[in-house]
């Protein structure tokens, strides 16, 4: 291709083809991507085919060899992110300008958030909508260390997350606190013990499941002599792997209690192995001025009038 090629500007029918690009990518191919865009397999070549006849460039190689990106299409897919999020943040500053907020505002939750009673989602949902009906929900489940991260880059506006940790740059509204206690499934060595024969040096030789983060110093002085040899952050994982009767893993006791009525878990050492998890919802301290988020916030804070006290730790 001719290497000369000036591209011009780019109209709505190019930032189009460049969304079902990104939305390829991120899906890893064109068949994975059908039921996300909506669109047949067919459609979706002859988009990418004159997105790339426009840019006079080659973006990815498909065939019986699979989906991958060219280094152009890995440059494309990156700038494509930036002016996707360029174009999104320009939205949201106008909107921001008009008399009611609008707009798109995005939110994370870590896993079990969203039916934790505790956390009130819902009311805290309905009291935002009543005040700003024309906001654009985008809500997702993620990884704790992605939404400090997305926070911070300002991919995500607000994020509900257990945390281990206090970040600088962003602000905590303090939600609720989690006794966590460690727990073990049927098949274990020490699901049918009392708790009177189970000793130090068993707990610490049984397989454990962790979260694969840098702990608080509660959690540390726990696990630091524990025989770490699972990865997990999702609590659901978790379940699996303690019901093969391998592991022993550390669990909120509201998340736990149903398993254990049901006489598949089994708390171990409660007196002794447990430590306390705060749950938050954070936002970026030094974001750009956002009437949507700053309302959302102030939702959170109206729902949980004790969001201003200090982590549990």
């Amino acid at each position: 291709m001719n290497r000369k090629y000036s591209l011009g500007q780019l109209g709505d029918y190019e930032i189009k083809q460049l969304k079902i690009f990104k939305t390829i990518v991120e899906c890893g191919g064109f068949s994975a991507a059908e039921a996300q865009l909506n669109i047949s397999r067919p459609t979706i070549s002859i988009h990418i085919a004159n997105l790339e006849s426009r840019l006079n460039l080659t973006l990815c190689k498909r065939g019986r060899g699979g989906f991958s990106l060219t280094e152009e299409g890995k440059v494309i897919y990156e700038q494509t992110h930036h002016l996707l999020d360029a174009l999104e943040g320009f939205r949201n500053t106008i909107n921001n300008l008009s008399s009611s907020p609008s707009g798109q505002l995005k939110v994370a939750l870590s896993d079990t958030f969203s039916t934790d009673s505790r956390c009130q989602l819902t009311d805290i949902i309905r009291n935002f909508n009543a005040e700003a009906p024309d906001v654009e929900l985008k809500i997702t489940v993620e990884h704790m260390v992605d939404m400090e991260r997305k926070v911070l880059s300002d991919e995500l506006d607000i994020a509900f997350i257990p945390y281990h940790r206090k970040l600088e740059g962003l602000e905590y509204i303090h939600l609720f606190s989690d006794r966590c206690y460690l727990y073990c499934g049927p098949g274990n060595a020490m699901f049918d013990l009392d708790d009177a024969d189970i000793s130090d040096q068993l707990i610490n030789s049984i397989p454990l499941i962790h979260a694969g983060l840098k702990p608080h110093e509660e959690v540390y002085a726990q696990i630091a002599e524990m025989n770490l040899m699972a990865v997990s952050y999702h609590y659901e994982a978790r379940i699996a792997l303690l019901l093969s009767g391998i592991y022993a893993s550390f669990l909120p006791e509201t998340y736990a209690q149903p398993f254990v009525e049901r006489g598949e878990l089994r708390r171990v050492a409660p007196d002794k192995r447990f430590y306390t998890l705060g749950a938050a919802a954070i936002s970026k301290k030094s974001a750009q001025p956002n009437r949507a988020r700053t309302l959302f916030l102030n939702t959170v804070r109206g729902i949980h009038p004790d969001g201003g006290k200090l982590a549990p730790y």
